[in-house]
């Protein structure tokens, strides 16, 4: 392995004028040089223009164009390219629509407690557009549930009280501060509560906290804590009460952890906690310098060096959840210096018998691939609240196209979203008329990853899903991904909604795609707004949305993606729902510019000397064998043979996961293009999603392009 990485990288030298220095071991302080040397070539233009939005804290709409302005160039870049959202495909669901928070941040979207289920068949197309409508007119009134309860008992229905779904991968860990993965975090969320959590109507609620203020300056929020309220282990029996200092304690063990939470409060990240950076980069040590402080027993206060006026959007996520203290040094955890992770001795997390719980379940099985089940916590403060009694977590590692289908039809679980094998199914058993409908997409992106710098030709893990390029295919494949043009033309020759269709059907095969990394509407101006655009002032009228200033970027650098069309969504505009990337035309313009430019460094591409792109997919999965199949297909054809893709076959999910999903950074990932990854928002601003690409291993998605 080794010997090879080495073989590839002196050939690099021989094609690049970037220098990387290098041993028979990895040299990672080299490995960084040389990333740092790529970032500011590929990404320079997007750092500058988004660091400038990021210190803008005054005026919200000039930060937000700032950084609408910073994403079209890390789009033009196309060091990644858009995919899908979650959603957007023909579900049929016995869940009522709007009784699980549809908040587009944080990790309420995962807390479960409150869901409305039935028992029978489930709900049909006409009920659920009538709920919908109802909750359209209700919504922010508090009323939806009481009402949706009633309109069900009144169609017949009964309610059940569990909660039964799919999942396709366990959790890793079970401490939720030392973690940033979807597959744990959304897991663990139901095990404890925050200060606020988001209400199905989508408006911000008491939760651990019953009250909070912020002081003039903006900086320092104080919140008064719900008393009584207490922790338990996974039999239920009480180890700690939950005070102001479980708090002051779980921001400590997040920043000990560094599971990838961290930069959310540090310098780089979301808010900046005073000291928290000094703290993360070892400047002190003492961490009641940090500013988390418990005034006293039940009122907990974070001091900020900045404002950050989404600073509230961002409590619903797990960096700012409490952890008992004297739990955890009873499981053999530490602070600061005695953090020993590796110890025999440290049991916290581990498992779900080894962390303390202040949330609406337990959790009381856990059969690795195969089921965890969520009870109801007896001692939890606000039990008397909650629809749901226990949360099932089935296994689906995806092989069996159907099996989500079979398994709602029969209630194994409470509903499934609709691949295209299981509508048509679905139509020929007459449930697909009756009860079909097209499940609403949220903020997440999925994104398509260039790998700009691969230095891992096999999973680093275990070896696997290795690649079948030679050393010299390696090397002219990086020389070429650090084109821009050439980066381009992959993505602009990709049918991404023919790829969508293998999941979700030829009829909605464009309705999830996304055409940016933070959605077009995420956030609009508030009033006008006048910025350069390459040098011209434009003004942007009050109302204005986020794509649409991307937009205005991207058609003035002449760039010919479209991620943003004013006449959707009823004339005010969408990102989504159309592919505004594929573009066959533009993809081999883009192509030749690349060969003109490649060729002037010595780097033949053509028909007869390809570039080699190894694509890992899952082939135990019809779905996504046929999806890697249209993404070979497509850029071959569109791109004349002068790009040959290597579907790379990735036997089980681990193996695919391996790849890329499970690595913590950029030299481990083992592919030209990854399609696994993407990211969900954290709070309320474009700043948590383009935060991910900054700089110096402080971006979470930075890895996904093979630096940092």
């Amino acid at each position: 392995m080794k010997k090879t990485l080495a073989m590839i990288l002196a050939l690099v030298l021989a094609l690049t004028s970037v220098s990387f220095a290098f041993a028979e071991d990895f040299d990672v302080e080299a490995y960084g040089a040389t990333s740092t040397e790529l970032y500011n070539k590929i990404l320079g233009e997007f750092y500058t223009t988004y660091m400038a939005g990021r210190d803008e804290v005054e005026n919200l709409s000039l930060r937000y164009a700032l950084m609408a302005i910073a994403e079209a160039k890390l789009m033009a870049s196309a060091v990644m390219y858009p995919t899908t959202s979650q959603g957007g495909n023909y579900a049929i669901s016995r869940i009522a629509p709007y009784t699980i928070s549809p908040a587009l941040w944080g990790l309420d979207s995962s807390r479960y407690h409150q869901a409305l289920i039935v028992n029978e068949d489930p709900i049909t197309t006409a009920e659920r557009d009538e709920m919908k409508a109802k909750y359209a007119e209700l919504k922010g009134t508090g009323t939806y549930e009481a009402w949706a309860k009633q309109y069900l008992a009144d169609k017949g229905y009964t309610l059940n009280t569990e909660y039964a779904l799919g999942y396709s991968s366990d959790p890793k860990t079970w401490d939720v501060l030392a973690t940033s993965r979807a597959a744990d975090s959304e897991a663990i969320c139901n095990t404890f509560d925050g200060l606020v959590e988001y209400d199905v109507e989508n408006v911000m609620q008491p939760a651990l906290a019953t009250e909070w203020s912020v002081d003039e300056t903006g900086t320092v929020y104080t919140f008064k804590l719900r008393e009584g309220v207490i922790w338990v282990d996974s039999q239920g029996r009480k180890v700690d009460d939950v005070t102001a200092d479980d708090f002051v304690a779980g921001m400590n063990h997040m920043l000990d952890a560094m599971g990838g939470l961290e930069y959310l409060v540090g310098n780089q990240g979301g808010c900046a906690i005073v000291n928290a950076q000094a703290y993360i980069d070892g400047e002190i040590s003492d961490f009641s310098e940090v500013g988390v402080k418990a005034v006293d027993e039940y009122t907990v206060q974070y001091t900020l060096e900045a404002p950050a006026p989404y600073f509230l959007t961002m409590l619903g996520y797990s960096v700012f959840a409490p952890m008992s203290r004297e739990y955890f040094v009873s499981q053999g955890g530490g602070f600061g210096e005695e953090y020993a992770p590796d110890s025999e001795t440290y049991l916290y997390g581990k498992d779900p018998s080894h962390i303390a719980y202040c949330g609406p379940y337990l959790v009381t099985n856990l059969t690795p691939e195969n089921t965890i089940v969520f009870t109801a916590s007896e001692s939890y403060w606000n039990k008397d609240a909650i629809n749901i009694k226990t949360i099932t977590w089935k296994y689906n590692d995806g092989s069996d196209a159907l099996k989500a289908y079979n398994d709602m039809k029969a209630n194994v679980i409470a509903g499934a979203g609709l691949n295209s094998n299981a509508v048509e199914v679905a139509k020929q058993d007459g449930w697909f008329d009756k009860y079909q409908y097209v499940s609403s997409t949220n903020a997440t992106s999925y994104m398509g990853f260039m790998n700009i710098y691969r230095t891992a030709m096999a999973n680093t893990n275990d070896g696997k899903v290795a690649s079948t390029q030679t050393a010299d295919d390696a090397a002219r494949t990086m020389k070429a991904m650090q084109n821009v043009h050439f980066r381009r033309a992959v993505a602009m020759s990709i049918d991404r909604a023919t790829q969508n269709a293998q999941s979700v059907g030829e009829e909605l095969k464009n309705a999830a795609l996304i055409n940016s990394y933070t959605p077009g509407n995420f956030v609009y101006l508030t009033e006008d707004v006048t910025v350069a655009i390459n040098g011209v002032e434009t003004t942007f009228p009050a109302g204005t949305f986020y794509g649409a200033v991307m937009q205005a970027q991207l058609d003035a650098d002449q760039v010919p993606l479209k991620v943003w069309d004013p006449t959707l969504e009823g004339g005010m505009g969408a990102s989504f729902g159309y592919d505004g990337w594929y573009n066959p035309e533009a993809a081999k313009a883009e192509l030749d510019l690349a060969i003109a430019e490649l060729a002037a460094e010595g780097v033949e591409i053509s028909a007869e000397k390809p570039i080699y792109l190894d694509l890992p997919y899952y082939s135990a999965s019809t779905t996504y064998t046929n999806k890697a199949e249209v993404c070979r297909a497509s850029i071959e054809e569109v791109l004349g043979g002068a790009v040959v893709l290597n579907k790379v076959a990735c036997e089980t999910t681990a193996e695919w996961y391996y790849a890329g999903y499970y690595t913590n950074y950029g030299y481990e990932a083992n592919y030209d293009i990854y399609d696994l990854s993407g990211w969900g928002p954290d709070y309320g601003d474009p700043q948590t999603y383009l935060d991910t690409f900054l700089p110096d291993y402080a971006g979470y998605m930075i890895k996904c392009i093979g630096i940092f």
